[in-house]
């Protein structure tokens, strides 16, 4: 399934008019988040708590666990544009202006009652990211636990900061 922004997320109000019943929505939700870290971090974590719910506080140890990530190789810049198609290495992860995140299911992606393993398809990757969710009795998709950290695991540097290209 492909869903397609119109922009980049600048606030938390934008993303709140997108709706959390749909497991797809909230993973492709998680990737405007990320894009959010660069520019502010406050923010960010404020929006990712809010992806989580309330029923899973955000610790301090897994946001020191997403600044490691993030900082590691500088990547904050380009990690969660990676995630829009059109966006490469080859091209500095320069998204196609739709915005669009694809996201899919395989076969053991809804085997457990209440949770879905989706996966998310990087351009600096040879293989799709996995991300966990789980349903709330109330029929909201949450981000689940700290599988955003699988996310953010390295990509191929950018072409303009690439020393071997």
């Amino acid at each position: 399934m492909n869903l397609t922004f119109n922009k980049l997320f600048e606030n938390k109000e934008d993303f709140s008019k997108i709706t959390r019943t749909s497991a797809e929505n909230v993973a492709a939700l998680t990737v405007q988040a990320i894009c959010l870290y660069s520019k502010d971090k406050n923010i960010f974590f404020e929006v990712l708590q809010d992806l989580m719910s309330e029923l899973q506080p955000l610790s301090n140890m897994l946001k020191s666990q997403i600044e490691d990530r993030m900082n590691q190789n500088n990547k904050a810049e380009y990690i969660g544009l990676s995630y829009f198609n059109g966006a490469t290495n080859f091209n500095n992860y320069e998204p196609d202006k739709t915005y669009t995140v694809e996201v899919t299911d395989g076969p053991s992606s809804y085997v457990n009652d209440g949770y879905a393993v989706l996966y998310l398809k990087s351009g600096g990757a040879d293989s799709k990211r996995p991300i966990t969710l789980r349903k709330t009795k109330e029929g909201n998709w949450v981000l689940w636990s700290d599988s955003i950290l699988g996310l953010l695991s390295d990509i191929r540097l950018p072409e303009n900061q690439n020393p071997w290209a």
